[in-house]
């Protein structure tokens, strides 16, 4: 039997150094080496998109056509796949405002003229050998219902389950996936990086919260920097210090509930490489230690003595999201920035927002302001005490702001770092600002803003 796995995988053009060689991200790697070109056939892992469409370098042209096969094979995939989370919701947009063309491709069986990648067309024309106006009705009247709830189930019936990385910056995309979705079963199965691979998930069916991953120690030699206990960090290293070795921890001597920073030595010659992942040690398997991914240490949002990292602002935004759902309104993506162009500076918060009803019509619905501020009480509240601190008593931090910029906002941040040499294979939204380009951007699509109207709580 067939297990066909309809896939959103992307490849990125390479560069070359100054020195003539290659350069380019370790999926692209792969997809182009001949572990892929030339891999033996797989009846559990059978694709339905060509590899021609998975190695076109346009990726709107590379997504056209994988999304086309995939809805050609739509009664045969048991599977669905990317990498990351956010490459996954970046399909289904794009299925939402090209169902009508691919609908027409399959009904007259002919490739839309945009494509014009050659080795796409060429593979595309194969699969497409026929007119199907059946499946393409199937396929309009599913895509022409007034809301997108469950479109993937009813797209692709016989899915068992959804497969890519939802931890870490990816949790944001959970309630998304699980609309999408309606509720399938969401696999995140491994923990790696461009430098290498670390382990994996030994429970893959469980709840995308509790998911913690087994190192495994023939892929590289681990070694671990001490942070602390309990949330409390108890070695602040900066990210370019060089630690010294009697500060290092091995695989086997981390302990249970301690956060620790990753510390690499790769059979490709990385030495002591410090990946930026902080995280915690929530068991064991046999012996081998188990960890959960808490966050990256190069994300932090600090504006005078405060220090929010990555988790902290994901355990917030959870919190005040919440307050949308009454209102049919669903948080789809964030990002953050410190202004201090002002005085005090101020925490500044990116929010698109999706209404339910506006899935396929994309017309926003307006929330109250009152239900934005209290959003913003929200975050202030969820986040530490010395944030709380420096606004309630030391005045030092200004009010939170929440921006709530157009649907299709970040779609256009992906764009603009992808242009500037990123790979949508492996793009993560930033949650942290840095880039002037990208704040120009955003703020050039903010349609209102909203500040917390009281200060948080504190208590000496």
């Amino acid at each position: 039997m067939k297990v066909r796995l309809c896939v959103c995988y992307f490849v990125k053009a390479e560069k070359l150094t100054p020195g003539g060689l290659p350069v380019r991200t370790v999926l692209t790697s792969y997809y182009k080496s001949k572990h892929f070109k030339c891999r033996a056939h797989d009846s559990f892992n059978d694709f339905t998109s060509p590899d021609q469409a998975i190695l076109c370098k346009d990726s709107n042209q590379s997504m056209y056509c994988q999304l086309l096969s995939g809805l050609v094979h739509r009664h045969q995939v048991l599977r669905i796949g990317a990498v990351f989370a956010s490459a996954l919701l970046r399909a289904i947009s794009f299925l939402e405002h090209n169902w009508v063309h691919l609908v027409n491709d399959i009904r007259s069986g002919q490739v839309d003229p945009m494509i014009t990648d050659p080795e796409c067309r060429s593979s595309m024309s194969m699969i497409l050998s026929s007119p199907n106006p059946c499946l393409a009705d199937e396929i309009e009247e599913i895509c022409s219902r007034p809301s997108w709830k469950g479109i993937l189930y009813h797209l692709w019936p016989r899915t068992k389950y959804i497969e890519a990385v939802v931890t870490g910056s990816m949790a944001q995309y959970v309630p998304a996936l699980d609309y999408y979705s309606e509720g399938s079963c969401l696999w995140c199965t491994m923990y790696a990086s461009s430098e290498c691979y670390f382990g994996v998930n030994l429970e893959p069916l469980c709840d995308p919260a509790d998911v913690v991953f087994t190192l495994m120690p023939n892929m590289c030699y681990f070694e671990f920097i001490p942070l602390g206990e309990n949330g409390k960090w108890l070695m602040d290293v900066g990210e370019e210090e060089e630690v010294p070795s009697d500060k290092l921890v091995d695989l086997v001597h981390v302990r249970r509930g301690c956060y620790y920073e990753l510390v690499v030595t790769t059979f490709a010659g990385l030495y002591r490489y410090r990946i930026g992942d902080v995280l915690q040690v929530t068991g064991f398997h046999n012996q081998a230690p188990q960890f959960r991914f808490i966050c990256r240490r190069n994300v932090v949002l600090s504006i005078d003595n405060d220090k929010t990292n990555e988790e902290d602002l994901h355990k917030s935004i959870t919190a005040a999201k919440k307050l949308l759902e009454p209102y049919g309104a669903l948080l789809v993506e964030y990002t953050s920035y410190a202004d201090t162009s002002s005085v005090p500076g101020h925490y500044v918060l990116y929010w698109e927002i999706l209404h339910h009803a506006s899935v396929i019509k994309d017309t926003p619905i307006p929330l109250d302001a009152k239900v934005l501020q209290e959003c913003c009480i929200a975050v202030e509240e969820e986040l530490d005490y010395v944030y709380r601190r420096c606004r309630a008593y030391d005045k030092s931090i200004g009010p939170l702001e929440i921006r709530v910029v157009e649907p299709g906002t970040f779609e256009a941040l992906m764009d603009l770092f992808i242009g500037q040499g990123g790979s949508l294979n492996q793009y993560k939204t930033p949650r942290c600002i840095k880039s002037n380009a990208a704040l120009v951007l955003l703020n050039s699509h903010v349609k209102a803003s909203f500040f917390s109207p009281r200060d948080p709580t504190w208590i000496p």
